[in-house]
């Protein structure tokens, strides 16, 4: 019997998070890691041994420019990935950029056109969409289940002791809010949509990246109750109530293996052990995505990226914060 053709992958950024989704990659027969790239040369050469990649890069380049990938994952600083899922749908490959899709809605807009204008998949990484448990949550909401959903709470938080210079580090887009607090964002988002205002307050590092954020979204007839942060842990469980109940979802939440029902003072909990971590799912669709010719997906599509991200622009607007190449830009 004929061996059904692999969606080849090339991974660009070769740091923590790639390393986590390539093992998850391992685990999805219809997928094979072909080509990674690194500015460094030798750090490219370990992933590839390390992972079995039959090529490897020492330029990023060289990667949207192999002919026999068909879909980059990118895991760059966040404020390379809007140039570099340009380039690489240019080059007719399809992507999957890591969240946040961008440093601000005018990137990821671009990104969006350049999908459409090539005809290339395209999506963020953003892969708590597609665990089971929160997939199952959106249909009990649905459902009504719980009821009118009134409120939303969450968080993203640690104390990373002495923060690695890439996670303080302004230029790159750094900061809590950028690599964290987006979860929270993201999961008002999926339960209530887009919010009326937002009120957000935030304390700093010296290099300008915030330490820690804390944000309200206002609803019609809503709230939700956000934060993220970099110096002082959470719980990380996320609660979802409405009217009639709340659904709590299992700490650490945004990459959660169950969540629970309480009604009644009554608690049920419902199970969904994930494969691997659970990058499998989004890469799934990402094939799913592919294999149809289709050049986003319904359960998070190009609208729903824009959304969230100019969810984000409104709270960095709150704060003051501001990236430096945005200064360049408005100068």
């Amino acid at each position: 019997m004929e061996e059904l053709k692999k969606i080849k992958w090339g991974i660009i950024g070769l740091g923590n998070i790639a390393h986590q989704f390539v093992k998850d990659l391992e685990l999805i027969s219809g997928a094979q890691l072909l080509a990674v790239g690194s500015r460094d040369i030798n750090k490219a050469k370990n992933f590839a041994k390390m992972h079995k990649a039959k090529k490897f890069y020492g330029s990023y380049k060289e990667v949207m420019q192999d002919d026999d990938v068909d879909i980059i994952y990118i895991a760059t600083p966040h404020d390379s990935h809007a140039d570099l899922t340009v380039k690489s749908l240019q080059q007719g490959k399809h992507v999957l950029c890591e969240k946040p899709v961008a440093l601000n809605y005018h990137e990821a807009k671009q990104m969006v056109e350049a999908s459409g204008s090539n005809n290339r998949f395209f999506m963020e990484a953003f892969w708590t969409r597609f665990n089971p448990s929160i997939q199952e949550v959106l249909m009990k909401i649905r459902n009504n289940e719980i009821g009118e959903i009134k409120y939303v709470n969450a968080d993203f938080a640690f104390n990373v002791g002495t923060p690695q210079k890439r996670m303080i580090d302004i230029e790159n887009g750094a900061g809590s809010l950028m690599d964290m607090g987006v979860y929270p964002l993201f999961l008002s988002y999926l339960v209530l949509g887009k919010p009326e205002y937002v009120l957000a307050s935030a304390n700093f590092y010296d290099s300008g990246a915030d330490q820690q954020t804390s944000m309200i979204l206002q609803y019609s007839n809503a709230h939700a109750v956000l934060h993220s942060s970099f110096v002082a842990p959470s719980n990380m469980i996320a609660t979802i109530s409405g009217t009639e109940g709340r659904i709590c979802l299992s700490p650490v939440w945004h990459e959660t293996q169950s969540y629970s029902i309480i009604k009644n003072n009554h608690k049920v909990v419902y199970q969904f052990p994930t494969k691997g971590k659970g990058f499998t799912y989004e890469i799934e669709e990402c094939h799913r995505c592919i294999l149809n010719n289709e050049i986003e997906s319904d359960l998070w599509s190009h609208k729903d990226s824009l959304n969230l991200i100019q969810i984000v622009d409104e709270v960095r607007k709150q704060i003051g914060l501001q990236f430096p190449s945005e200064k360049q830009l408005n100068q």
